[in-house]
């Protein structure tokens, strides 16, 4: 299972990648697990759905009704932006599309539980004193290349 991180404020251009990320992910085989509710959390459900895959939404909320309309599965948490770790550790990679602190703490948690990770215009996190990047954090250019590098580095399934 692939995560996508991103805001639920996101812009435009991340929504537009978000999309491409889903479109290309489920072409691979992937289910994917989000946040489930807006921005490229919605951009990547709706992707998914229209691609005939997956997406599980982990909601922040205590409601499967505050779910985005195209979430396949939706799992209310009741546990706010604390759902952030369930996403990291569930998944067995993640792609994060620009997006905010949360999306920095969905990043954290993932590389702290050795989670393989993309960055598409999001944060670039190095440790104090690192001269280099983390070996299991990879920017991505594009989101073809993000989908790549993600699916050489999850187990088959």
């Amino acid at each position: 299972m692939i995560a996508v991180c991103g805001a639920s404020d996101a812009r435009a251009d991340e929504r537009r990648v978000a999309t491409e990320v889903g479109t290309l992910l489920v072409g691979r085989g992937a289910v994917i697990v989000c946040g489930g509710v807006g921005g490229v959390m919605a951009a990547v459900a709706g992707a998914v759905r229209r691609a005939g895959g997956t997406c599980v939404g982990l909601l922040p909320g205590a409601d499967a009704a505050d779910a985005n309309a195209d979430v396949t599965i939706a799992l209310p948490t009741g546990l706010g932006e604390m759902r952030n770790a369930l996403i990291a550790r569930c998944c067995d990679g993640m792609i994060a599309v620009g997006g905010g602190y949360g999306t920095l703490s969905e990043i954290g948690f993932a590389l702290r539980i050795g989670k393989p990770v993309v960055t598409l215009g999001s944060w670039d996190v190095h440790r104090p004193g690192d001269t280099g990047m983390d070996p299991a954090l990879h920017p991505a250019g594009t989101a073809a290349d993000a989908v790549d590098w993600i699916m050489q580095r999850v187990p088959a399934r």
